[in-house]
């Protein structure tokens, strides 16, 4: 990503709620960039998501820490799995897994959606922060058992880190963002194959 593109809320190219976790993390001109400074950033982005929790006072520095851990957590796990490790990850992780998800109580809840037809959907109780943290390592969790990783994918830009979902019909998708990366790349091979030429 060029400064340009470097904005102060993490790209949501990642089309899965556990990439996009994974890109709240880039590189700017081989630097790392972290979105997340505060439990206020963290919290912008879980609402960017559709994660909100109404009721509860959160503990701004509680909740950075335990993102940023759930973060470092998703990509070991997410790692393993696409590197097809001995058994993809091991019993530590998943058990780490498992205490995020084990800790975000929830309740079934029925109520009329937007277009006037009644919906079920998930209302947290508890732990304020379990519960704004519970939805995303149920992502994390679901991409482990039911994703196809081989459409799980790093940007093929050398300068990316982002992570993506690829949901495109023919499953070739390269890059981060085709505005971003894919742009860059071609520039960069035309400016390359110029300067060959001119050379000659």
């Amino acid at each position: 990503m060029t400064l340009t593109a470097i904005k102060q809320e993490a790209p949501q190219v990642g089309d899965h709620m556990a990439m996009d976790l994974l890109n709240t993390e880039a590189r700017n001109d081989g630097a790392a960039v972290d979105y997340w400074h505060s439990g206020e950033e963290v919290r912008a982005w879980l609402a960017r998501q559709g994660v909100v929790v109404a009721h509860g006072q959160v503990d701004s520095a509680a909740l950075h820490a335990q993102a940023v851990a759930l973060r470092t957590l998703a990509r070991r796990l997410i790692a393993a799995r696409k590197d097809e490790e001995e058994g993809g990850a091991d019993d530590a992780d998943i058990a780490a897994l498992n205490a995020y998800l084990h800790a975000y109580l929830g309740a079934p809840h029925l109520a009329r959606g937007g277009d006037g037809k009644l919906a079920l959907t998930r209302t947290a109780r508890g732990d304020a922060i379990a519960s704004l943290l519970g939805p995303v390592a149920e992502a994390v969790a679901q991409l482990l058992v039911e994703g196809d990783f081989t459409l799980v994918r790093q940007c093929e830009h050398p300068d990316c880190i982002l992570w993506f979902y690829d949901r495109t019909k023919s499953h070739k998708r390269r890059w981060c963002s085709m505005a971003l990366c894919g742009n860059r790349y071609k520039a960069a091979q035309f400016r390359k194959k110029n300067s060959q030429q001119d050379s000659h």
